[in-house]
């Protein structure tokens, strides 16, 4: 455990015991300070559960505020994260819930999100769902992400779902050739859309989403919203069934 965070606690800890006059450790003199410092550290040793109470505590409203933090940042920002009018919108797209998700193709837990995600989608039947190419991982990352905007741009929505999930589940390294010989087995001339994926139409959907995702405090993929709320990281399909329908009891 950090021993900032326990420090923290700590100070949390001697917040709630102590009268708030006692706080103002610049009013004691050395020999005050000492004994304070003295009795903070036996009551911790003597009663160490405690400390982890208030790390919970301090977990506790760090998670609530980073929660404000990231409603107020949606609300700002919703238009673009929901209705940009140039990112894949699948699922139902008169769903009463919408589920949006920064990914990246390179990302273990986007893959592992991938099926679950599906599932979700699938199974529910009314949650209109949204792609966000977000390529953080390096160079083979923007290479998947510029091939499969490139698709979309040429080719419309459903060939670039076919890419989305074969790009999900590709194994080996992403190259001009692998993504010709990909663009090949899905049926799609490659030599367009190798072409097109340095255009500027395709280079300013990247810089947009990283845009949006910086505003939003988005540094990691998966990265989903939600109703208002972020969730980020891999949720199992069960929790991200609860979280949807959270959504609905709220909207």
């Amino acid at each position: 455990m950090p021993l900032r965070r326990i420090a923290l606690a700590a100070v949390v800890l001697a917040g709630a015991a102590l009268p708030a006059a006692a706080l103002d450790l610049s009013a004691l003199s050395e020999a005050e300070r000492e004994a304070f410092r003295a009795e903070v550290r036996a009551y911790l040793l003597e009663n160490p559960e405690v400390l982890m109470e208030a790390i919970a505590v301090l977990e506790s409203r760090e998670a609530a505020a980073q929660e404000q933090a990231d409603r107020q940042a949606v609300t700002e920002n919703l238009q673009a994260i929901e209705n940009d009018g140039i990112s894949w919108v699948g699922g139902n797209p008169e769903g009463d819930v919408t589920l949006v998700e920064f990914m990246d193709y390179r990302c273990g837990y986007c893959r592992r999100a991938f099926e679950t995600v599906e599932e979700l989608v699938e199974g529910d039947g009314n949650i209109r769902f949204v792609l966000k190419e977000f390529p953080i991982l390096g160079p083979q990352s923007e290479l998947a992400s510029r091939f499969a905007i490139a698709v979309h741009q040429i080719h419309g929505d459903d060939a670039y779902k076919d890419v989305h999930d074969a790009l999900m589940t590709f194994q080996g390294d992403i190259t001009p050739e692998a993504l010709g010989r990909l663009a090949e087995a899905l049926a799609l001339d490659p030599e367009p859309v190798l072409a097109r994926m340095d255009a500027p139409e395709v280079t300013a959907i990247i810089a947009q989403n990283r845009a949006l995702a910086n505003r939003l405090g988005i540094t990691g993929t998966p990265t989903f919203v939600l109703g208002g709320r972020m969730v980020r990281g891999f949720v199992p399909l069960e929790a991200m069934e609860a979280l949807v329908e959270q959504a609905r009891s709220e909207g």
